[in-house]
This record gives structure tokens, C-alpha cells and sequence, in this order.
């Protein structure tokens, strides 16, 4: 299990965010999965079964597991087991998920430049990454020398 954390710089949590018309959970999920689409097809393909799931913020447990803060502080997270740590004689246990924290995402594209599509994609691809069994430091090496 790996987290992608985020410190809020802001003072009052999505103030400004909803007047730029912050999507809802259904529009959200449209735009991860718009986003999974555009992974490329190899990269796609050793995904298998990974399921996508946007919720508003990471629930009790998770909160404190993870000792988060704040609910802020997390913007998407991988549950399960990365694939080269998977043992083939294994039985089935729970399905690898991908989740996306919507209104931490919303708070932290506010707080930024880029797109929305932009930072959903940058957190799903931050996520698959832990599926794939690369730590944070590995991903924020990768990004540094691209």
C-alpha cells in the first residue's frame, strides 16, 4: 500500500474551488477513467484487473492508518498487491484498487496551473506506478530525469 500525500496551502479548504465549477463524483469518475483511456495500451494491458474508484476523501480507516491530519492530505491511493509481489500459486485475495480522493484533488488543482484532467492523470499514473511496486522516491527520481 503507498500514498500520494499533499499538504493543503490553503487557509479554508475548497473556497475558491467550487466558483471554478468543481465537477461531482459522476463527472469526476468520468474524467479518471477519460484518463485510464489514455495510458498507454502496454502499460494498460499489465493493469489487468485494477479497479478505479473516486470517492470525496479517504475514509476513517484509511485516515488513521495512513496518520493523516487532515482528510486533505491524500489525493489518491493504491491498495493491493504490487505485481511483482504477487506469487502465482496464490489464491485470489482482494482486487487491487486505485482510489481517487476528489476533493483533494479539486484543492490541490485549485491551488495550482495545471488542468484538472492534468492532475487526475498525474495522480492515476502516480498510483499505477504503486501497482507496479515503485516507491515514491523511484517515482520522483523517474519524474526528475524526464
Amino acid at each position: 500500500m503507498s500514498k500520494h500525500r499533499f499538504r493543503s496551502r490553503l487557509p479554508q479548504p475548497l473556497a475558491r474551488v467550487f466558483a471554478r465549477s468543481a465537477p461531482d463524483l459522476d463527472a469526476f469518475e468520468a474524467m479518471g477513467h477519460a484518463a485510464f483511456a489514455d495510458i498507454p495500451e502496454p502499460m494498460r494491458r499489465l493493469l489487468g484487473d485494477v479497479v478505479i474508484r473516486v470517492q470525496d476523501f479517504p475514509d476513517e480507516a484509511t485516515m488513521a492508518e495512513m496518520e493523516l491530519a487532515s482528510p486533505y492530505d491524500l489525493l489518491g491511493l493504491y491498495r493491493g498487491v504490487p505485481v511483482g509481489f504477487k506469487s502465482a500459486g496464490a489464491l485470489p485475495g482482494e482486487v487491487d484498487m486505485i482510489f481517487l480522493y476528489r476533493r483533494p484533488i479539486l484543492e490541490y488543482w485549485d491551488a495550482g496551473r495545471e488542468t484538472l484532467a492534468d492532475v487526475i492523470r498525474h495522480v492515476l499514473i502516480h498510483e499505477i506506478g504503486h501497482h507496479f511496486g515503485l516507491s515514491d522516491e523511484d517515482m520522483e527520481r523517474i519524474e526528475a530525469a524526464g
